[in-house]
């Protein structure tokens, strides 16, 4: 009886070593990960929005953010800048050109939203880290004020956000909107 105690301690003692150094890994990756602003991304990968080319992703003052560790993306955010809270992909498009255009105003700064209309991940943790680390980098900006999302009409969508802290602001046609508390 006390030798099969032991050798259950003993697994026991082993599968926590197993799981600590599982947990030990993951986070080394996201303390050693950096946000990185990307020329463009294999849109393929995009399981949101694939249609949308690399040319529209970086048109009108609209940008791609990568996680990157080790050489490696593992999580990709796609943001769009404009004055306004876009209900669709193709009012996303007019509304961030006329933000660029008003820019050439305003020093280069264009509009004060950041519309986040795809973001996905490699790796696990991956789109929580680059939700965290983009939105770090919006309290920094000098003309950003607020940090919008574009999302699908999904579970997947409204549980993401909702788990990262955003509120629901508006349900559209075909997609809804969530913002993420900025306080500066």
């Amino acid at each position: 009886m006390v030798k099969e105690t032991n050798k259950i301690r003993a697994k026991i003692i082993k599968q926590q070593q197993i799981l600590k150094d599982k947990v030990t890994n993951f986070f080394d990756w996201i303390k050693g990960a950096e946000l990185v602003e990307l020329k463009e991304c294999d849109t393929s990968e995009d399981p949101i929005r694939p249609e949308l080319d690399n040319k529209f992703r970086t048109n009108h003052g609209r940008k791609i953010f990568g996680v990157k560790y080790k050489g490696e993306i593992h999580a990709v955010m796609c943001f769009a800048y404009t004055n306004n809270i876009p209900k669709s992909v193709e009012e996303l498009d007019k509304l961030s050109h006329d933000a660029f255009l008003q820019s050439a105003l305003r020093d280069q700064n264009v509009g004060q939203i950041a519309i986040a209309y795809t973001v996905w991940s490699k790796k696990k943790g991956g789109g929580k880290l680059i939700v965290k680390e983009v939105f770090k980098k919006i309290k920094k900006s000098n003309h950003l004020n607020r940090l919008v999302t574009l999302s699908p009409l999904t579970e997947m969508a409204t549980n993401f956000h909702s788990r990262n802290g955003a509120k629901l602001l508006q349900i559209n046609e075909t997609t809804q909107n969530f913002e993420y508390e900025i306080i500066k």
